[in-house]
């Protein structure tokens, strides 16, 4: 609704009309969209309650009974190479803007809370008022993060009938039980400001379908009338309550199950009698009227300035071979050959675009019948293209994981062959991670492809399930000079619930290819993917152990990789954060700007880190000191923060058990610490005279152990959750601490009374040495831990020593970003997530 003199300034698009500027059809990945102030971009009115939706890489939000009523309008992160485009457009997204954001035409406010107002661009991240943005320049340049972004224009995927959510890797339970939105409950369909009550005195509801499939799965919409109402004005409701722009006269209503048809000068008026039915009103089939003759918009298939579509009339004997050289005509093309031609048939649902290339027999009229008979919503959201008869090159990449780790080539390919049974002339392995147990797949058929993808999920080798992901390839010849991508890794797992937000967050600021949900398929995906690119970033969202874990996987794969040490960042998202802690990130995310987050992370600083690898030989060691022969294998583990042998593993091990016991408890940062606390007062008498079970060797001399219950090796100055262990008091013995030394600090604490004065700041623990080459000799079972993982150690030796190059960090610049800050004071550079206020 507007005010008659706001007319002239009113730009806002009908949902009935958003088809129709669709410039590629790309479909959205819906999720549930939580609890938080929205506007639906079909219905206009507010979400609210847990059945609203959002896309997971775009800015849409829409009720669960209005998602059908959606298009296919998300953002084009990719080429495919069924459909051309040319230059790079801003890509507009109505509404749902930050309160305080500000128009890039006009410097006015253009945001709002209370109404759905303002454009914004999903790329750049500018916002203009609905009157304003068509004088924005069309081509975007993605703004602030562009240095970061992978361009679509990079990134090549041919998905086919892979959903978007395979495409994205998004996990099936964010998906969970919307892959079929289009079959909601009948009762959903009801008014958002109406229940399926008594009709209002003097009105009656009507049940009316759009067709055939609505039919079949009673997915009906609710048309409230008065009960003397002219057929006309009921077509006419009916077409609003389904968002079709057509005219009335062009559609007629059928009774459902029965042989009645309502004219145009009928009169609806059942007050009584028989058909009276107590379900909540009549059902009726909205029909649209036959025609001998229509207009057909056509596309073309390739980018051209100028109109997006020409039309072409179209009469009973038509066929998709007889349109063509008119179309070509239209298109300025009439020289070439028509029959290099073909009409695609692309539908632009909402959640999947399916594209059906037409023969040259098929009669175009029937066909146009033969959709509308099925659905009116479907016609409105399809459309035709004219498109070049070439085969293109297929290739589909899939990363196969969970496979036996270090077999040969030759024996993964066996190994794909008997489990997949996949056709040696259709498939060919890429790359192999022998130390990962991983394969990508190179694969030259969809249908191929489809089923290995679908067959491996449900695959065991070794009684270990497969994982398969669709992974895109990047053309890294194409990035702008000055561009360094960023590779995001997050646990949705870590830091309750905002790790999922991140991740939510992180794919609509940047390119959804570039950030990966760790906990489905691991940090080698990401990895693989960004293999070939000379240059990048890594940013990890998670807790130490997540770092760790990255680091590990990035130890192992470095030689396949063009970038050998990309520098990594890190948003802390656990309960310690020591590693962040030193990199200035902070002690734990609390809701900062993911798009600040973003910005910190291009303006940080490379540092150089340590890293240490740990032989763990298990033997038995005799009173003498003798060895008596193999407990276990050795064990090889690598050490990023610290090592600790006693009390402190032992603590660590205590909370480790009770979250695994019970791991919904552990998702705030203050109930794990809680937890330590308790399980510290526990063991508050212990005693165990490390001294006398250990001997510690230093750079292959002999150190004497003081009376101690606990020992650690820091390779950085932070523990248990940012206590300084070391001390900061100058020492002529030892020199200061850093992460880049060469040295690990040898540390002892006396009991559970002394870890916590050090947690407090009243006491440092006791010094003992510093090296880079540690060997320690344990007599008896042990608890050890390292970074956070704890487990008992059998008796045996110990070697710790430094572990191949040092790895490359971000610090956090303690500079403003006095770059960025222009863009936030106008509302430019804050992201969707921003608008919330606090967290």
């Amino acid at each position: 609704m507007c005010h008659e003199k706001c007319l002239k300034t009113l730009r806002s698009v009908c949902s009935c009309m958003s088809p129709a500027l669709i410039r590629v059809p790309v479909a959205h990945c819906f999720g549930p969209a939580g609890h938080k102030k929205r506007f639906c971009c079909v219905c206009r009115k507010q979400t609210e309650g847990s059945s609203a939706l959002r896309c997971e890489v775009c800015e849409l939000h829409v009720h669960a009974d209005c998602a059908a009523f959606s298009c296919a309008d998300c953002r084009t992160s990719h080429l495919d190479v069924t459909l051309e485009q040319d230059t790079f457009h801003h890509h507009w997204r109505e509404g749902n803007l930050a309160s305080a954001a500000r128009c890039e035409v006009c410097r006015r406010s253009c945001g709002s809370s209370d109404v759905m107002a303002g454009m914004r661009c999903e790329w750049c991240g500018i916002t203009s008022h609905a009157a304003c943005y068509l004088s924005v320049p069309p081509e975007c340049t993605l703004g602030r993060l562009r240095c970061m972004l992978l361009h679509p224009a990079c990134v090549r995927l041919d998905s086919r009938n892979f959903s978007k959510m395979h495409c994205y890797r998004i996990t099936e339970s964010c998906s969970h039980d919307l892959d079929n939105f289009d079959d909601v409950d009948s009762s959903s369909a009801v008014p958002k400001d109406g229940q399926l009550a008594a009709p209002e005195s003097g009105k009656q509801s009507l049940k009316v379908f759009d067709g055939d499939d609505a039919v079949k799965r009673g997915f009906f919409r609710l048309v409230s009338i008065l009960r003397a109402t002219r057929n006309e004005e009921v077509v006419e409701a009916a077409l609003r309550a389904f968002y079709l722009p057509d005219e009335p006269q062009d559609y007629e209503l059928h009774e459902v199950g029965g042989t009645q048809r309502l004219h145009s000068d009928d009169i609806l008026n059942r007050n009584s009698g028989p058909d009276n039915r107590k379900d909540g009103g009549d059902a009726w089939l909205l029909r649209a009227k036959p025609r001998d003759a229509e207009v057909i918009k056509v596309y073309a298939g390739w980018p051209r300035s100028g109109p997006a579509f020409v039309s072409v009339s179209v009469s009973k004997s038509s066929t998709a071979a007889s349109v063509l050289p008119e179309v070509l005509s239209q298109l300025d093309r009439q020289d070439e050959d028509a029959s290099t031609f073909s009409l695609m048939e692309v539908s632009m649902s909402s959640k999947q675009v399916q594209r059906q290339t037409l023969t040259p027999q098929e009669n175009i009229v029937d066909k146009l019948q033969e959709i509308r008979k099925a659905s009116l919503r479907q016609m409105n959201q399809t459309r035709f293209y004219i498109v070049e008869n070439k085969k293109p090159e297929v290739q589909v990449n899939l990363l196969i994981g969970g496979l036996p780790p270090l077999l040969t080539k030759e024996e993964y390919g066996q190994l794909i062959q008997e489990h997949l049974t996949a056709k040696s002339h259709l498939v060919a392995i890429s790359h192999f991670y022998a130390s990962q147990g991983a394969v990508a797949l190179r694969i030259s058929c969809f249908s191929e492809a489809e089923r290995i993808y679908m067959l491996a999920k449900d695959t065991a080798v070794n009684n270990k399930t497969l994982t398969s992901l669709v992974v895109p390839e990047i053309e890294h010849h194409r990035l702008g000079g000055g561009v360094c991508p960023l590779l995001v890794f997050v646990n949705p797992k870590s830091g309750g619930l905002k790790g999922r937000e991140l991740l939510y967050s992180f794919r609509k600021l940047l390119n959804p290819h570039q950030v990966f949900d760790i906990s489905n398929g691991g940090p080698l995906a990401g990895l693989h993917t960004f293999r070939e690119i000379p240059r990048f970033r890594v940013l990890v969202c998670g807790g130490d152990g997540t770092v760790g874990w990255v680091l590990g996987v990035l130890e192992a794969v470095r030689h396949k990789l063009v970038c050998r040490e990309p520098p990594i960042g890190i948003v802390p998202l656990g309960t310690g954060n020591d590693l962040a802690r030193i990199l200035r990130w902070g002690a734990g995310y609390s809701g900062e700007d993911p798009h600040h987050i973003l910005v910190s992370v291009d303006e940080a600083d490379e540092v150089l880190m340590d890293r240490w690898t740990i032989l763990l030989d298990a033997q038995d060691i005799s009173e003498d000191g003798k060895d008596n022969g193999f407990l276990e294998p050795p064990k090889i583990v690598q050490m990023n923060n610290y090592f600790g042998l006693g009390i402190d593993a032992e603590l660590s091990l205590d909370f480790h058990q009770a979250r695994e016991d019970d791991p919904d408890k552990f998702t705030s940062r203050f109930h794990n610490k809680g937890v330590y606390v308790k399980v510290g007062l526990q063991k508050i008498s212990y005693t165990r005279s490390l001294h006398k079970e250990l001997q510690l060797q230093v750079d292959a001399q002999n150190v004497p152990l003081p009376n101690i219950e606990g020992l650690i090796f820091l390779n950085i100055p932070s523990w248990g959750s940012g206590a300084d262990l070391w001390g900061s008091e100058a020492d002529g013995r030892h020199g200061r601490p850093s992460i880049d030394d060469g040295l690990l600090e040898v540390v002892g604490v006396t009991g559970v009374v002394h870890m916590g004065q050090v947690q407090s700041g009243m006491r440092s623990g006791i010094r003992i040495a510093q090296g880079n080459y540690i060997r320690l000799t344990v007599s008896k079972p042990i608890p050890v831990q390292v970074d956070g993982e704890p487990w008992i150690q059998p008796p045996g030796h110990i070697i710790i020593s430094a572990a191949g190059p040092k790895v490359r960090m971000l610090r956090k610049s303690k500079q403003k970003q006095k770059k960025s800050s222009a863009g936030v004071k106008d509302g430019r550079s804050e992201s969707p997530s921003s608008r919330d206020g606090g967290h």
